[in-house]
């Protein structure tokens, strides 16, 4: 099932609650109060997420000093998800969405191009959620690389 629902600044972010790479659960409500990166990307370690995973956790201490949490979204079940975890050292949770209703409810699952060709997947994408559980920023079809540096710069961080 694909769905056309974008979300966009202003919009109420949808809840969530979703199983953790280390067997935890988190929701969104969880950080009620704090600014929240949530992104969705299509599938744990393969080299164009695990380029963005990298470069998130590179700048994880930017990011935690500026008041934002960052969130990992993928289709993945936890075990696969504690794998990546662990190969990469990355320390900001990892979900698990594996029956994309998460994924839908942001609209990070849908049609798109690939290598020229229109197919039905997960749509990279970066919310930022203010602390009263708004939308800041919708960004779809986003690229592995070079994202966190453009986002950074979108939030007046670079």
């Amino acid at each position: 099932m694909t769905t056309d629902t974008k979300l966009a600044p202003g919009d109420a972010a949808p809840d969530f609650a979703l199983p953790t790479a280390d067997g935890g659960t988190v929701s969104l409500d969880t950080y009620r109060g704090k600014r929240v990166i949530l992104y969705f990307y299509p599938a744990a370690m393969t080299p164009g997420c695990t380029k963005q995973a990298c470069d998130f956790r590179d700048n994880l201490g930017q990011l935690t000093a500026e008041g934002f949490v960052v969130l990992g979204v993928s289709k993945d079940k936890p075990e696969k998800l504690a794998k990546f975890a662990e190969r990469d050292a990355l320390t900001f949770p990892l979900l698990s969405d594996p029956d994309l209703t998460v994924h839908q409810a942001y609209g990070a699952y849908g049609a798109k191009k690939l290598y020229g060709k229109e197919v039905v997947g997960v749509i990279r994408s970066t919310f930022v959620i203010d602390g009263d559980g708004k939308v800041e920023q919708a960004l779809y079809n986003v690229k592995a690389t070079g994202h966190v540096a453009s986002l950074k710069k979108k939030l007046g961080l670079s």
